[in-house]
């Protein structure tokens, strides 16, 4: 897993339970890698914090070091697959002015970050029922970001005229379901193809 940051507490958005060693950030680091291993694997509730600390090799007390519960470090794999997957998006798409292949650009990266982090996106899933706040913070993240960029792209022409706040949420929808296809139906369809078929569909829609 790709180093964590430390968590943000929503209210003042400054980092909390933050290491001050390098090996301290490495325990942390651990211990996160583990959870989203057993969490992803065994879910949310089967999921023990004796599980993820052996998982990680260190002693159970040295889990409250760094979280004072289970639900804090979900929420925190939480926080962090959306951090991961909007930087790994925006580098995917840096330098490509126009929308729609920053859209097929974004997607294919989207699906390939899931596809190697199986485990952190059905952590996701499953935040609609264990933390709802967390959840509502991951895809409100996202939705702030697309409609930014797709009333940036209509006003300059790139895209037809309507309505960015639903059609953010159909495009965040597509990849959703797309992501899901591969992880929870674990489709052998190429990345390529799944992309190719998903732009098609965005580009022209589904009229004959």
């Amino acid at each position: 897993m790709n180093k964590p940051i430390g968590k943000t507490d929503a209210s003042q958005k400054t980092p909390v339970n933050q290491p001050k060693t390098a090996r301290g950030e490495a325990t942390r680091n651990a211990i996160l890698g583990a959870a989203e291993r057993v969490i992803g694997a065994k879910g949310y509730s089967d999921a023990s914090i004796g599980h993820i600390t052996s998982e990680a090799g260190v002693a159970q007390g040295t889990f409250y070091i760094y979280f004072k519960t289970k639900e804090e470090v979900f929420s925190e794999l939480v926080l962090e697959m959306g951090r991961l997957v909007r930087h790994t998006i925006s580098e995917a798409t840096q330098g490509i002015e126009n929308r729609l292949e920053a859209e097929k650009a974004g997607l294919r990266a989207f699906l390939e970050f899931v596809k190697a982090h199986p485990d952190l996106y059905r952590i996701v899933q499953e935040a609609l029922f264990v933390d709802p706040d967390a959840y509502r913070e991951y895809y409100g993240a996202f939705a702030d970001g697309y409609r930014t960029g797709l009333t940036e792209a209509e006003a300059a022409g790139q895209i037809s005229i309507g309505d960015p706040d639903t059609r953010a949420w159909a495009l965040m929808g597509i990849a959703r379901a797309l992501g899901e296809q591969l992880v929870v139906f674990n489709s052998e369809t190429p990345i390529s193809e799944l992309v190719a078929s998903a732009y098609d569909l965005i580009e022209n829609g589904i009229k004959p």
